[in-house]
């Protein structure tokens, strides 16, 4: 791979059912267009936008067709036709996968907008933009740039980090070898430090931006990956004490539209339908295909063998909101049974037109800082604290279930991490989280996890994807993960 120059070329490159439509008004020409500080600030959405582009971008279904099929709670639905897709949901995927081809690449292309900002912005005349805005503009391109190598990394290990804009017409310029994940997370921590200077709060057409609390959530989850149990510990407490975010009271506004980018909304990737190509398209990708008036994909189905509905007891309130079993046809008023469907991002207000759903998509919420400071905790401390029941039992308690502190005051270390990772996985459901939570537990956690649940051919090599092979052919510095090799 010419790493830099394939991410500049991903939105031409891009097939079959990965169209994406770019927005002329965010789109980032390095010649004329950073003069003043709108200008930059127009650079920035462009950055933004690439987190949810139409079609199979990064968080809108990228995620869920590359990365959580491979888990026990999903699977290839009846009209995901795609043999990638498929081979990615029964574990037979390799590096000639085009998905894993889309993650790479997709997250080279935003990591470039996001270095461009980085450098252009800093070269804006000062009177043309003030320190606050160069600052802030600097810090959100840091703070998505951090987010997509987070990802990155764990998806495939070491791999190449760039910082900066791709100015050379030279291949050989241009090869980058892959960095050591260690260097990556190095990376990744001082643009989260840096971003940490961020607003605390937006008002008006800026809600939705990051903040300091985006940036101080996700480097505990950083933390948290690494098992660096105080540190991660310590910077979740530092957004709980800060007092900006909340739990919802009713678990359903986490995903009304009504309620978008609320208080337990601490980043989430905007969506808008009917808007510019920005509908989330998960919502028809779980909507029934055989409710008339209803018009759904049903391409992401729950894997029935996992357990995960079985999971939710009847008075669990998130489980009507997670899942629909029962829908009225729109088309001709009738009542359908159908088997349990995804139904977070499900919007009423365009029944038969689920591509177009507004619904945003949590990249990271409360609610989950809420259970890094519990799992944090009982790592830290050797068994769970008081404070570590208190964080999960929050969640519980908003959920309508028992507390643990009620039910299982005296468990031991690997109880309660057992008891967290539960609840995440019940909290979190077809948020991109399941995946990231099993590998990190480690090979023989996942393995086992995933033959449980019938996907026999889960082996250790899963917890990372193959580089992409098309990647290797193109650049000559880049080696193959040695669990592909």
């Amino acid at each position: 791979m010419k790493p830099i120059i394939f991410s500049l070329a991903a939105l031409l490159l891009i097939t079959g059912c990965s169209k994406l439509e770019e927005d002329p008004a965010s789109f980032l020409t390095t010649g004329q267009f950073y003069n003043d500080e709108k200008q930059a600030t127009a650079a920035v959405n462009g950055a933004y936008r690439k987190l949810y582009e139409s079609g199979q971008s990064l968080y809108n279904s990228l995620f869920q067709i590359g990365v959580e099929m491979a888990t026990d709670d999903y699977v290839a639905g009846p009209r995901a036709r795609n043999p990638h897709v498929r081979a990615i949901s029964g574990l037979t995927h390799d590096a000639s996968n085009d998905r894993m081809e889309q993650l790479w690449k997709q997250s080279y292309d935003a990591i470039n907008a996001s270095n461009i900002v980085v450098d252009r912005v800093a070269q804006i005349a000062d009177d043309k933009i003030s320190g606050a805005g160069r600052a802030r503009i600097i810090n959100e391109a840091r703070f998505l740039r951090a987010l997509h190598y987070f990802n990155l990394v764990r998806w495939f290990g070491p791999v190449p980090v760039v910082l900066h804009e791709a100015t050379s017409p030279k291949g050989e310029d241009l090869y980058v070898e892959k960095a050591t994940e260690d260097a990556v997370y190095q990376q990744i921590i001082q643009d989260l430090t840096a971003a940490e200077a961020l607003p605390a709060t937006y008002g008006g057409a800026d809600v939705g931006r990051a903040t300091s609390g985006a940036a101080k959530s996700l480097l505990a989850k950083v933390y948290l990956t690494r098992r660096q149990w105080p540190e991660a510990a310590a910077k979740s407490k530092e957004v709980i004490d800060a007092g900006t975010y909340g739990l919802f009271t009713d678990f359903a506004d986490v995903f009304n539209t009504a309620t978008k980018n609320g208080r337990e909304h601490i980043f989430s990737a905007q969506f808008r339908g009917n808007f510019n190509y920005q509908g989330n398209s998960l919502a028809s990708r779980s909507a029934p295909a055989n409710i008339p008036g209803i018009n759904g994909d049903y391409a992401d189905a729950i894997h029935r063998p996992g357990g995960l509905y079985e999971s939710f007891t009847d008075n669990d309130r998130r489980k009507s909101v997670t899942f629909v079993t029962q829908m009225v046809s729109p088309a001709d008023g009738k009542t359908y049974n159908v088997e349990p469907h995804f139904f977070k991002y499900y919007d009423p207000a365009v029944v038969g037109n689920q591509g177009q759903s507004s619904k945003n998509l949590p990249i990271i919420r409360y609610a989950e800082v809420l259970l890094i400071y519990a799992e944090a905790l009982n790592e830290a401390s050797g068994a769970p604290t008081a404070q570590a029941y208190w964080a999960i039992d929050e969640v519980r308690r908003r959920a309508g279930i028992a507390p643990l502190q009620d039910i299982a005051p005296a468990l031991s270390q690997a109880q309660f991490r057992d008891s967290v990772f539960q609840e995440r996985r019940k909290e979190l459901v077809y948020e991109y989280q399941r995946w990231f939570d099993l590998v990190r537990r480690g090979a023989d956690y996942y393995v086992t996890t995933l033959k449980a649940a019938g996907k026999t051919t889960a082996a250790p090599k899963h917890l990372h994807f193959p580089t992409p092979q098309r990647e290797l052919n193109l650049n000559p510095k880049l080696t193959q993960h040695p669990d592909w090799k």
